[in-house]
């Protein structure tokens, strides 16, 4: 992918719709268009030797779907699973991968105006994961490119579009 289109994908629209959630005392949004469902934290299947913060899997309507504990990846406190406990499940480069929260706020319609540059220090992980900070009422909102964030190295769930070039480009020499 070139760098171009790199940062076409990590424009935000004016007026672009974003759903809030929680994480410890923070509150958090991601592009509305990623969510597919909001459901309940239920059992997953663990996965032998995966971080901690990769809960496991579960299998949703047929898909196998890779469960991320962001409490635990952005070391926000105390984890514990119970009733009220979220799921969010997100459409990320053609496939469905869920998040766990603390709970899920509101739809909030921001304008470029809103927006904020990222901080480039001590946030609880790479600014380049950030859209930016925004102003709601009396708290800060932080935007999460929650599609580069799925999509990084270290979360390792998808492959990069130039380990796919790379594959493809190997499989047509063959």
């Amino acid at each position: 992918m070139s760098q171009a289109s790199d940062e076409k994908d990590n424009i935000i629209i004016d007026g672009q719709e974003f759903l809030t959630f929680i994480l410890g005392d923070e509150h958090y949004a991601l592009d509305i268009m990623t969510v597919k469902e909001i459901r309940g934290y239920e059992a997953v299947t663990k996965i032998a030797n995966a971080p901690p913060f990769i809960k496991g899997v579960l299998n949703l309507r047929g898909d196998i779907v890779p469960i991320i504990d962001l409490r635990i990846k952005f070391e926000v406190g105390e984890v514990t699973y119970d009733d009220f406990t979220i799921v969010i499940m997100l459409n990320i480069a053609n496939r469905v991968v869920g998040i766990v929260v603390d709970g899920v706020s509101d739809v909030i319609n921001l304008s470029m105006n809103d927006i904020k540059p990222a901080p480039e220090f001590g946030v609880a992980f790479d600014s380049e994961y950030l859209h930016g900070l925004a102003r709601l009422e009396d708290q800060m909102v932080i935007l999460v490119n929650i599609e580069a964030l799925i999509s990084s190295d270290e979360l390792g769930l998808y492959e990069s579009n130039r380990d796919q070039d790379v594959r493809e480009n190997t499989n047509e020499l063959a």
